[in-house]
C-alpha cells in the first residue's frame, strides 16, 4: 500500500486556510501542501444549522468558493466551532466577549466540532468529528490571565487548547486532541488517502 506522499506525489495540494494550527497539523501528516487565503461571508443559519451541520456547512462553503479548479489540484478547507449550553462560539470579538465565553465553559463540558472538506476538479467530500472537552473551575483572573496574554480572537471558543489554558484547564479530552486545534488529522489522513 501507498504512503500518503505517494498518493499525492503528482497533486497540487491548496490548504484554504491562514490558520497556523491546521498548517502545522496537515505537515504534521507530511503532505507538501500551499495556503491561500479566502474571503468568504461566514455567517450562517441558526436556525437551520447546528453542532457538525454549522462547520459542514461552513467548510464545503469556503471550497466552492474556490475558482478555476485545475485537474492536479486539490483544495482542502476546514471550519471549527465550540457547541455549549445548546449554541455555537465562534471566534470571540473582543476581550470580554472572549471572557464570556471561557466563563461560560468553565466547569463544564463542550463539544467541539471540525469539518474538512477535500474537493477536486471531479469530486468532493465532506467529513466531521467530535471532541469533548470538560474544564475544570476557572477563576476570573485565570481567564482574564488567558485572554491577555494569549488574545485568543482568532479561536472558536475564544480558547486553544495546545495553550497555558487547556495545559491548566482542560480536566479531559474524548476524542482527538488534535480535531480541538482546527484538524481531525486521523480522519483527514483516511479520508486523503481514500479520496
Amino acid at each position: 500500500m501507498a504512503l500518503l506522499t505517494e498518493k499525492l506525489a503528482n497533486i497540487d495540494v491548496i490548504l484554504a486556510s491562514q490558520s497556523p494550527r491546521r498548517k502545522e497539523l496537515l505537515a504534521g501528516l507530511g503532505v507538501n501542501f500551499s495556503t491561500i487565503s479566502l474571503d468568504i461571508d461566514e455567517t450562517f443559519d441558526r436556525e437551520i444549522y447546528k453542532k457538525e451541520g454549522i462547520t459542514e456547512y461552513l467548510s464545503a462553503k469556503k471550497a466552492n468558493a474556490f475558482p478555476n479548479l485545475q485537474p492536479h489540484q486539490l483544495i482542502i478547507t476546514s471550519d471549527t466551532t465550540v457547541w455549549a449550553n445548546e449554541e455555537s462560539l465562534e471566534k470571540p470579538a473582543d476581550r470580554e466577549e472572549a471572557f464570556e465565553m471561557i466563563k461560560a465553559l468553565s466547569g463544564k463540558t463542550h463539544s467541539v466540532y471540525s469539518s474538512v472538506t477535500l474537493k477536486s476538479i471531479d469530486k468532493e467530500h465532506t467529513f466531521s468529528d467530535e471532541t469533548i472537552v470538560t474544564f475544570a473551575e476557572l477563576s476570573d483572573e485565570e481567564i482574564y490571565f488567558y485572554v491577555d496574554n494569549f488574545r485568543p480572537y482568532d479561536k472558536a471558543g475564544a480558547y486553544g487548547i495546545q495553550e497555558w489554558i487547556g495545559y491548566m484547564g482542560c480536566e479531559k479530552i474524548e476524542g482527538s486532541f488534535f480535531n480541538v486545534m482546527g484538524l481531525p488529522t486521523q480522519k483527514l489522513y483516511k479520508a486523503l488517502m481514500n479520496f
